[in-house]
């Protein structure tokens, strides 16, 4: 998992966690303190009915009391059913006459003797009246009840509410508090991603030279775009590449040196066997083979040195076609010699025109032309196709040989390795050299089954038609 992935998990998933957490504990915190507002209007409510009773006492007789407090506490009937008032219409009751939610309202008053003067609960009172809060069963409801004894008249005033509607109003009232932290979560999380995503620039734009950097162009890492925290990796990583770059130098020289210097002694060692061989040809024949192969095998480690080390002249546009053909022109020789015929197809009408430099594009195809040659048997032909591909074209060679198995063909590519010891006396580089020269201009060689399913095998070649991605040494 990436660092930014891994960052961007676990900030996001503290953040949500947090803001989850303090919104549970606002729900909460919310619902209690609307709950002891739901008590404290309770004890007014009751005050307020304890406060109409001091005023009325006086002046009406317990009957007109209990009349003027029917009128004043108890819902009109209004012709609605209790469904109808339970119902979702409309709150507010028709000719203001008041709020369905008076119903969810209860009064009860008792003379100090202990009569009923008002009951709109019809709650058990049977154990008795105790001042304060507690809960009552009626109608098939719990009621929250405020219990007080006026001590100037003596009588008993309880005010109740259902609970349903308090756990109602509270729950809409408490979601309301943390419906904005709820929905400033996913705006939140998207900051937090943007934000890292801003923060991690400076090392992605690290990451691009490093990622396009080519063994024959290796260059320090810009350390001031790199942030405090990663300069001092970024330094290591240049001191690591300064070494790298030396290291490869010194192989390339050794390789380049050792090549060159063993030319010399051995076309002197080959010429003396040829004077020898006049003499003795079948002693010496065998020994002129191997020698032949060692000059093979240095011409193509000078070779691969220059390719490695890339080229300082800029490429310039070339006909594809021509290549191609001059290319076929200079290995037809060696197809002569084991009466093999090669056949170019050209799609492109001779107007392939591709940016490159000439020279390492014709050891491209000549070398895998000569490689066709070498494991194909006599008297077949080798197809070559040109044709457009994307935004560049694909160059096909196609023999009769006995082919490459498809898990081995990776390391058919790779320096030094020959896969069939018996066929040819090659060193492995061949492919190698050839792939190196494809990837330098930007394009790329593999190695395919024939496509009309005979034996043999087919190397792919694609080139782009104006390379920008040609590797120059800086």
């Amino acid at each position: 998992m990436s660092l930014t992935r891994t960052l961007t998990l676990l900030v996001t998933s503290a953040v949500l966690l947090i803001a989850l957490i303090a919104a549970g504990w606002s729900y909460v915190e919310s619902n209690h303190e609307l709950e002891e507002l739901f008590d404290a209007e309770l004890a007014q409510s009751t005050r307020i009915v304890q406060g109409l009773i001091r005023h009325l006492a006086d002046s009406q007789s317990l009957e007109q009391l209990s009349d003027t407090l029917e009128e004043t506490l108890q819902l009109p009937g209004l012709g609605l059913t209790e469904a109808e008032l339970e119902s979702d219409r409309d709150e507010i009751l028709p000719d203001g006459a008041g709020h369905k939610y008076e119903k969810k309202l209860a009064f009860e008053v008792w003379t100090p003797g202990g009569s009923p003067l008002l009951d709109t609960l019809n709650a058990d009172d049977s154990l008795g009246l105790t001042p304060g809060y507690t809960w009552a069963e009626s109608t098939g409801y719990r009621w929250r009840t405020f219990t007080l004894q006026d001590p100037d008249t003596g009588f008993w005033i309880r005010a109740a509410q259902r609970e349903d509607i308090r756990e109602e109003l509270s729950q809409e009232l408490a979601l309301g508090n943390i419906l904005p932290l709820l929905l400033a979560l996913p705006l939140l999380a998207l900051a937090v991603i943007a934000a890292i995503q801003i923060s991690f620039r400076p090392l992605r734009r690290l990451e691009k030279p490093v990622r396009n950097m080519a063994p024959e162009r290796i260059h320090p890492l810009d350390d001031r775009q790199a942030p405090k925290e990663v300069a001092g990796l970024v330094q290591a990583v240049n001191g690591l590449l300064k070494r790298l770059n030396q290291a490869l130098e010194r192989e390339r020289r050794f390789s380049a040196d050792a090549a060159h210097e063993l030319r010399t002694p051995l076309t002197v060692l080959r010429l003396n066997l040829e004077k020898a061989c006049e003499q003795n040809p079948e002693q010496f024949s065998e020994l002129i083979g191997a020698v032949d192969r060692m000059v093979h095998l240095v011409e193509q480690m000078l070779l691969l040195s220059r390719v490695d080390a890339g080229t300082d002249s800029m490429p310039d546009i070339h006909n594809l076609p021509e290549l191609l053909e001059q290319s076929i022109a200079d290995i037809a020789p060696l197809a002569l010699k084991k009466h093999i015929e090669p056949e170019l197809d050209d799609k492109t009408s001779g107007n392939g025109l591709v940016r490159c430099h000439s020279t390492l594009i014709n050891t491209l195809m000549r070398t895998v032309l000569a490689n066709a040659i070498q494991y194909s048997p006599a008297h077949t032909v080798i197809s070559i196709q040109l044709v457009p591909a994307g935004e560049g074209y694909a160059i096909s060679v196609c023999d009769q040989g006995p082919g490459i198995p498809s898990k081995e063909r990776e390391r058919a590519l790779s320096r030094f390795v020959r896969l069939d010891q018996r066929a040819g006396g090659g060193a492995g580089l061949g492919l190698a050299i050839a792939r190196r020269i494809a990837e330098l201009h930007g394009g790329q060689l593999t190695l395919l089954d024939r496509a009309d399913g005979h034996p043999g095998l087919c190397v792919h070649v694609w080139l782009p038609a104006s390379s920008d991605l040609i590797h120059t040494p800086s």
